[in-house]
C-alpha cells in the first residue's frame, strides 16, 4: 500500500510559479509511475504529467503545459515533484498525485483508472 500526500499548492498570480511535491509512505516509489492530475471547478479531472516507472525517467506532458511544467523525481526522499512555471488563471484547481506500480505506455498513461493510488489534492489559484 501506497500512501501519497501532496503539498506546495496555493494562490499566485499569473505569470508565477509554485513547485508541487507528492511525497510517498509505504512504500519505495521510485520505480513506479507518478501522474500529476488536476481538476478546475465544473469540470473533469485532467492529466498533467507523469513520469513513467521503469522508463530511465521518461516524462511525459500535457499539451497544455509544455514547456511551462517540469516533472522530477527525488528518490531518496521518495517523492516527485511538479515546478509549474509561467502560471495561467487556467491552471487552477486541485492537483492530484497519483501512482502505479506498472509502466504505462504513452497511450495510457493520461487516463485516471490506470493508477491505484491517490493523494487528496493540493489547491493551486492562479489571479489575473
Amino acid at each position: 500500500q501506497v500512501q501519497l500526500v501532496e503539498s506546495g499548492g496555493g494562490l499566485v498570480q499569473a505569470g508565477g510559479s509554485l513547485r508541487l511535491s507528492c511525497a510517498a509512505s509505504g512504500r519505495t516509489f521510485s520505480r513506479y509511475t507518478v501522474g500529476w492530475f488536476r481538476q478546475a471547478p465544473g469540470k473533469e479531472r485532467e492529466f498533467v504529467s507523469a513520469t513513467i516507472g521503469w522508463s530511465g525517467g521518461r516524462t511525459i506532458y500535457a499539451d497544455s503545459v509544455k514547456g511551462r511544467f517540469t516533472i522530477s523525481r527525488d528518490n531518496i526522499k521518495n517523492t516527485v515533484n511538479l515546478q509549474m512555471n509561467s502560471l495561467k488563471p487556467e491552471d487552477t484547481g486541485v492537483y492530484y498525485c497519483a501512482s502505479t506500480p506498472a509502466a504505462l505506455e504513452d497511450t495510457t498513461v493520461s487516463f485516471a483508472h490506470e493508477y491505484s493510488y491517490w493523494g487528496q489534492g493540493t489547491r493551486v489559484t492562479v489571479s489575473s
